[in-house]
């Protein structure tokens, strides 16, 4: 069964975060992962060989680290982003909330670094990163939250790190209780470009780059996607 319903306001807007619902969602985000993991490494695995322009944006983003210092797949999954960024050079290692997700990016991709973790409270130093590819991983994180993940981010990279996010395009939340035969609580969080880039300027970033486009057919959710290419300031900045 699937719920849909509208966003009632924006970013930030009157937010008033109850951590420990936070620590309850995010728990059952891992677990509902946890469930889903050999079906998502079945269908997610390959899926870059269909996505033209991931792998060109990918390629960009590859191009701005591989020659400055490490950089982490945020929320890797089972690490076919970490693995393709591998393969073009990067200091690449993964970072995801599910333990089931890590076990099987270990087994599939052995040569890079895989480890669990959340995003919301990362264990990395400040500064730790280069550059952050988030694939998807902001769409687990409601409007009343972002500043805390955003600011998160912002903390482990370095001075002009770079960040690039990957996410759905709209308004709504879209709630899953069964997921490929499985009994999940997970939430699906779209956002609209211009109010994630003002997101990210409210938390101390430099917006560099928007793109948008429309759904690969047959090869994924059928929603609009959106990237944006952002940094941390220098020091001087």
């Amino acid at each position: 069964m699937t719920r849909t319903s509208r966003r009632s306001r924006a970013i930030g807007e009157g937010a008033n975060p109850d951590r420990s619902q936070l620590a309850h969602k995010r728990k059952d985000y891992q677990a509902s992962y946890d469930l889903v993991a050999d079906e998502y490494v079945r269908r997610i695995f390959e899926e870059l060989q269909h996505k033209s322009l991931d792998r060109q944006l990918l390629d960009r983003f590859a191009a701005s680290v591989r020659d400055v210092g490490p950089a982490c797949d945020m929320g890797c999954g089972p690490g076919h982003v970490a693995r393709y960024l591998h393969e073009r050079g990067v200091d690449i290692c993964g970072v995801d909330l599910s333990p089931a997700m890590v076990e099987r990016a270990r087994r599939l991709t052995p040569d890079v670094e895989f480890r669990q973790g959340d995003m919301m409270t990362l264990d990395a130093p400040d500064g730790a990163w280069a550059g952050i590819a988030a694939f998807y991983s902001i769409i687990h994180i409601h409007r009343d939250d972002m500043a805390q993940g955003l600011g998160e981010l912002r903390r482990v990279l370095r001075p002009g790190g770079v960040l690039l996010l990957a996410f759905h395009l709209g308004d709504e939340t879209v709630h899953l209780d069964e997921w490929w035969g499985h009994t999940v609580c997970v939430d699906f969080f779209f956002f609209r470009s211009e109010e994630m880039a003002a997101a990210l300027r409210a938390t101390g970033f430099e917006v560099d780059d928007i793109i948008e486009r429309d759904p690969y057919p047959e090869v994924e959710h059928q929603s609009r996607r959106a990237y944006i290419f952002a940094r941390r300031p220098t020091a001087a900045a």
